[in-house]
């Protein structure tokens, strides 16, 4: 892990494909952050109620309480006068508003850890993730395992027939795929192997 630095705040970005494990290592930061008696405060869009109304929770079930809110300057409205560590999940379906709303909790001293998807299910930059990363100080690029071959997979593969850009879902509605079986539209589902082994 990094040398953090001692008296200021700064920016942190966890970022990577469905299944990859974004939100599992949000969720160890700030579980290590309250080891060390830190202060913290975590935020999640309200859109995402895909597990819990009122937690982040991983797709491994991992889980830590947090607060919905629809915009990113609810963050600074919410914020506690001694929180040390803010958290956010899925940062990029707060819009472009959620970077100069990162850029001032850190400019206050805050330690700011956001999670969440730098690549739309067609494979594009999804903004304002661009932006946050080329403020933030320090950028973690999680990879997932492409269903299809095996290979290292950074995209999120739509399962589901829908064009809009957010559509909120987990497993059934997306799978994670590499470079080369990442297809920009819509498939079926991979069928599942090795089930046997959980049985």
């Amino acid at each position: 892990m990094h040398q953090f630095p001692k008296d200021i705040g700064w920016i942190e970005v966890i970022c990577g494909s469905m299944f990859s494990g974004k939100t599992e290592e949000l969720i160890r930061r700030l579980k290590r952050a309250m080891y060390g008696k830190q202060r913290i405060q975590v935020f999640k869009p309200f859109i995402d109620n895909r597990y819990d109304d009122l937690a982040v929770v991983s797709h491994s079930q991992l889980k830590i309480i947090a607060t919905p809110i629809h915009r990113a300057e609810e963050i600074l409205q919410n914020l506690r006068p001694d929180t040390e560590v803010v958290g956010i999940d899925e940062v990029q379906f707060l819009g472009a508003d959620v970077v100069p709303v990162c850029e001032a909790l850190a400019q206050r001293g805050v330690r700011v850890v956001c999670a969440g998807l730098d690549q739309d299910y067609q494979g594009k930059p999804f903004e304002p993730m661009p932006q946050l990363l080329a403020v933030a100080e320090y950028v973690s690029k999680e990879l997932a395992i492409c269903v299809v071959c095996g290979n290292p997979a950074n995209r999120s593969q739509r399962l589901t027939d829908s064009s809009e850009r957010v559509v909120v879902g987990a497993a059934g509605a997306y799978e994670a795929r590499c470079r080369k079986c990442h297809l920009p539209t819509p498939v079926e589902a991979t069928p599942p192997q090795n089930l046997d082994l959980f049985r």
